[in-house]
């Protein structure tokens, strides 16, 4: 019974060791199982892992792609600034607005509004702390912070009219000849590039701030030289514009030659040749009635929301008689027919040398609620002083002027323009065709009446035909006193003044800007037209004279633009 109990427990003993030694197995076993699942997972996770960076790098080359083909060709904003621009900015976030890229032609002095390049894939915004890989152009520089785009065309304008007025491709409105006159008996032909424009635009943004610097220049400069015809064309370059612009927030500042801010615009109070309106012409002196002047100076811009600018700007001011491009003349008092040429501008013998008692003073304001309207007022005030040297007495005298101006797409592609200034002492800003002031016998000053007017339309007929007609027109009111003896008339348009006191100039023109071949890399070759006829008329006619003058002239002009794009740089 005993040696029964030893077996039994012997071999419950046995049993039990033989559990303990499966259970180890078992344990051992499923920790090996975990350790494979463990490995599998890890495994599986780093080729996750592979996977996810190799998509981002397809993805970054994808990026890189587009961001190339994007910079390869201008994105088709308008004139300078659609969507997110800047001056004044149409975008709704609050964030710093962008700059958009203009269409080819529009970073010069050029026709304004010209069909438009193929449009951009994607738009491109320029961070200037980071290189920007392909240049959007392949005349378009990066140095530093600034990007350094060369701006400009080449013209060789064809010009003929059928009286000879001999003021070269420029018309001068004032002084079409009378059909007594013998240049009115020879017609007048002539090839030249003196229009041609070249220059450049830099942009950097700078502590929060955009800046743009603009320069240009063409080949009308004055020069005696009778080399221009005979023997080559030696045309003389001249600064047309050259200022700096620095935009924060909602504050632009500009110094330096500019168009004058009394030049009508197209978009908000922009100095951006491609913002301003100057009319599709070809006439190097655009429009009769267009107020305008290239001129240095001073403006302040407030930009309150990203419709409406308002600005303020001190310009450069000239005490003007007449004279300048054919522009009338008023008739002095005897005594004091010499502070014509001395205290005020008559074109001789320095147009510089004339006092000025304060800079002209103007104010702006622009609403643009859409890209299809644009309108805006104006008002200028001028001051006037001149020195009696026979009687030791001083005069001083304000004149003031206003513009109403408006650019109006009604239908898709055809935009109707209205300009319109009034002036008591302004008609130095209608280029010169009306006199400021008349002088009286004792010296004191009487501001002229005058203003003009350009109206007509703009139509895009294709996407490379723009089609253009405008009419415009000058009236100059009458001044009139007596000279210190008592009989004799001086001022202007009295009853017997010379044939040269105009009382109305009108313009009509048409034309077309034909796109023959554009390429965003290589540029843009253009055909422009225009059709001119001009008539004047005096305030006296003697007796037997032409009681008007009027003449013809046709421009055809092959235009090469220069390629490039500003840059999309935020302000």
């Amino acid at each position: 019974m005993k040696r029964t109990r030893r077996v039994a427990f012997v071999l419950s003993m046995m049993a039990m060791s033989f559990l303990t030694v499966g259970h180890a197995a078992d344990d051992q076993a499923d920790k090996n199982t975990e350790l494979a699942k463990l490995k599998a997972q890890i495994e599986a996770q780093q080729k996750q892992i592979e996977q996810l960076s190799n998509m981002l790098t397809q993805q970054k080359k994808m990026i890189d792609q587009v961001v190339a083909s994007s910079n390869a060709a201008p994105a088709t904003a308008s004139t300078a600034t659609v969507a997110a621009t800047a001056a004044p900015s149409e975008a709704p976030a609050p964030a710093a607005p962008v700059r958009m890229l203009p269409n080819l032609g529009e970073v010069a002095s050029s026709s304004p509004v010209l069909p438009p390049p193929p449009p951009a894939r994607a738009p491109r915004v320029l961070d200037p702390q980071v290189p920007a890989g392909d240049a959007s152009s392949p005349l378009q520089l990066k140095i530093g912070d600034a990007t350094i785009m060369p701006v400009g065309f080449m013209d060789l304008t064809a010009v003929w009219r059928n009286e000879n007025a001999g003021s070269g491709i420029g018309s001068s409105f004032g002084s079409v000849p009378y059909n007594n006159a013998a240049t009115s008996h020879l017609s007048e032909f002539r090839f030249s590039p003196q229009n041609s424009r070249l220059g450049f635009r830099v942009d950097a943004n700078v502590k929060g701030a955009h800046i743009i610097g603009y320069n240009e220049f063409d080949f009308l400069g004055t020069s005696g030289s009778n080399s221009l015809g005979v023997t080559n064309g030696a045309f003389v370059p001249r600064v047309r514009l050259y200022w700096v612009d620095v935009r924060k927030g909602q504050i632009e500042f500009l110094a330096g030659q500019s168009w004058s801010m009394l030049t009508p615009n197209r978009k908000g109070l922009s100095a951006l040749p491609g913002d301003l309106f100057y009319s599709q012409v070809m006439d190097v002196n655009y429009m009769a009635g267009l107020t305008w002047t290239r001129q240095p100076g001073l403006r302040v811009i407030y930009h309150p929301s990203d419709t409406v600018a308002i600005g303020f700007s001190a310009e450069n001011p000239n005490q003007y008689t007449g004279g300048s491009a054919g522009g009338s003349s008023i008739t002095a008092p005897s005594a004091l027919s010499t502070l014509p040429g001395t205290q005020f501008d008559n074109t001789s013998p320095s147009p510089l040398s004339t006092p000025n008692l304060t800079p002209d003073f103007i104010v702006k304001a622009a609403f643009d609620p859409t890209s299809h309207v644009h309108f805006e007022v104006a008002g200028i005030e001028r001051n006037f002083k001149d020195w009696n040297p026979n009687t030791n007495q001083k005069f001083t005298k304000t004149g003031a002027g206003g513009s109403v101006n408006g650019n109006f797409e009604i239908v898709k592609n055809f935009r109707l323009i209205t300009n319109n200034y009034w002036s008591d002492g302004g008609g130095r800003y209608m280029f010169g065709q009306a006199p400021d002031v008349v002088i009286r016998a004792d010296g004191s000053l009487s501001p002229i009446h005058a203003g003009g007017t350009v109206d007509g339309f703009e139509a895009n007929i294709t996407k490379n035909f723009l089609l253009y007609a405008y009419y415009g027109g000058i009236l100059v009111e009458k001044n009139t006193a007596l000279d210190l003896n008592g009989t004799s008339l001086i001022g202007y348009g009295y009853r017997g003044s010379a044939n040269s006191q105009n009382k109305a100039i009108q313009e009509f023109s048409i034309g077309y800007n034909q796109t023959i071949w554009k390429d965003a890399k290589y540029g843009a070759l253009n055909m422009i037209t225009q059709y001119e006829w001009l008539t004047r008329d005096p305030w006296y006619v003697a007796a037997g004279a032409p009681k008007n003058a009027h003449d013809s002239t046709i421009y055809v002009d092959v235009r090469y633009t220069l390629p490039g794009s500003a840059p999309t740089i935020g302000k």
